[in-house]
């Protein structure tokens, strides 16, 4: 349903460390099945909803959000442990998934998408027909 890879996270953990440069920040993340839907969850406490951004191209959904500093310029920052700028994610969806039809929602800092499992990839009984049921030609 869904493939998660992130092969540049310790190349970005090195290159922070040794050259204080970094790309976007990533989300982290929780996904599971409930029903008929794949729920994904973000944590992203502090950014505006205004800021988030999503999209789906065939089967790769972007999540685009960025936090801002919450003094106002020209204040002093005498403590910043919060990570603040861009974050984003990247996720492959499995063919099985109903992209069409992705729900979002944003509550108490948790980005929760909702994607149905499309309907050809439900389970579904396959009735059986016995030898009654069948209706004899000419006689």
């Amino acid at each position: 349903m869904l493939m998660r890879s992130d092969p540049f996270r310790e190349l970005d953990r090195l290159a922070q460390q040794f050259l204080g440069a970094t790309r976007p920040g990533a989300m982290v993340m929780d996904a599971y099945r409930s029903g008929d839907d794949l729920i994904v969850q973000f944590d992203l406490p502090g950014v505006d909803p205004e800021s988030i951004d999503i999209d789906v191209e065939r089967n790769v959904l972007n999540i685009h959000a960025e936090r801002r500093p919450p003094a106002p310029e020209g204040a002093e920052m005498i403590v910043a442990e919060r990570s603040m700028g861009s974050f984003s994610r990247q996720l492959f969806l499995g063919e099985t998934l109903d992209t069409d039809r992705i729900d979002a929602s944003y509550e108490a800092g948790v980005l929760t998408l909702r994607i149905p499992v499309a309907e050809q990839a439900k389970p579904r009984k396959i009735q059986i027909t016995g030898g009654s049921d069948r209706k004899q030609l000419g006689g």
